[in-house]
């Protein structure tokens, strides 16, 4: 399945920056909702291994992608069915040798015909954020296939494919 949306937004300030990507998903905000929360179905569409203690000052944990990074963090809004906010917080590694302390909003507005998804990850390393923005976006695909219950887009495939419409990530070093 070739989806096509929009390309996402890179806002960046200094050395830090934010991606915000708006998706229409032509489905009721409750399953919208329970993909982008349900442990189940993060592990299907956002290839994550997560616990999420559903609850202001919940504990949020998952190993997530292909990288299996390990994202830790307490929940800051929880608001069935319309608000998940969480620490977004990775130790030093390789592929970030600085590590991260972000946040991901994740807003669900009723709309004529479905739900308006509008993710808003913040605080990023802006190396981080420009090669996390083709991630993101293939991932916001696998979720519209999630939902429709289609076939799942090749994650590594996707990411070539959609690179071009961001900018250009350096491996640092």
């Amino acid at each position: 399945m070739t989806t096509h949306h929009p390309a996402g937004q890179i806002q960046t300030q200094g050395d830090r920056a934010t991606l915000v990507f708006e998706r229409r998903y032509p489905h009721p905000q409750g399953a919208v909702w329970d993909a982008i929360t349900s442990p189940a179905q993060l592990a299907q569409w956002y290839m994550a291994k997560a616990t999420i203690e559903p609850r202001v000052g919940g504990r949020v944990e998952m190993w997530t992608g292909p990288s299996q990074f390990h994202v830790q963090g307490r929940i800051l809004r929880w608001d069935p069915p319309r608000v998940f906010e969480h620490e977004w917080h990775v130790e030093p590694r390789a592929e970030l040798p600085q590590g991260e302390r972000a946040t991901i909003r994740w807003e669900l507005s009723p709309v004529e015909g479905g739900t308006l998804l509008r993710l808003t990850h913040q605080s990023l390393t802006k190396g981080t954020a420009l090669g996390f923005a083709p991630g993101t976006h293939v991932l916001l695909e696998r979720l519209d296939a999630q939902l429709a219950g289609g076939k799942m887009p090749d994650w590594m495939q996707r990411y070539g494919e959609v690179a071009s419409l961001y900018p250009a990530w350096q491996r640092p070093g």
